[in-house]
């Protein structure tokens, strides 16, 4: 991954950090990944703790990896304590981001699942999960506008949008398996076609 230059980190910018993700872990409603918009705001743009490249590796690397996709975060994590000085804080950053983003909502969950279970034929909690399906979608969606425009959505880069329009569609229309597609995007860029 591309490093940023080393940044300075005090105990309320961890504190902040970890807060953060506490805060995005009851969003996370579609899978941590749908919060990934958010983590680029607050981690690239507002705090500038990582670059582009290195948001997006941290999914890139992540989504590759066998296991499950919240690994994303803990890179994330990981990386903000390298930029701020080493090894010892790379595992902090790692520790409070993945604390952080699991906590609330696992806690959340674990009470509302028995409490919706006990209460499956109340018409609110059915309207309640039904309703959930298009913020789930949205929140997929701009996640994927996120990655496949990074920081330029130009026209300069109509491979790029080829590429993302095909592979959306293989998706959508085929039984293709994913790494099929992640080996064609990563020949498509060792080529220089995107």
């Amino acid at each position: 991954m591309s490093t940023t230059a080393v940044i300075s980190m005090t105990a309320i910018d961890w504190l902040h950090l970890f807060a953060h993700y506490l805060g995005l872990s009851l969003l996370t409603v579609g899978g941590a990944i749908s919060t990934a918009p958010d983590m680029h705001r607050f981690l690239v743009e507002e705090k500038h703790w990582l670059n582009d490249a290195q948001f997006t590796s941290s999914i890139a690397i992540a989504q590759s990896a066998p296991g499950p996709n919240v690994l994303f975060i803990a890179l994330m994590g990981w990386n903000v304590g390298l930029n701020a000085g080493g090894y010892a804080s790379a595992a902090l950053g790692m520790v409070l981001c993945m604390t952080g983003i699991m906590l609330p909502s696992s806690v959340l969950t674990f009470l509302t699942a028995h409490w919706s279970h006990r209460n499956r034929d109340m018409r609110a909690v059915r309207a309640f999960k039904q309703g959930m399906a298009p913020i789930v979608i949205a929140l997929l969606v701009a996640t994927g506008w996120l990655l496949a425009t990074g920081q330029s959505p130009e026209a300069k880069h109509w491979p790029l949008w080829a590429l993302t329009a095909a592979a959306l569609l293989l998706v959508w229309r085929t039984k293709i398996h994913l790494l099929w597609l992640l080996a064609a995007g990563a020949l498509a860029g060792a080529l220089g076609i995107v």
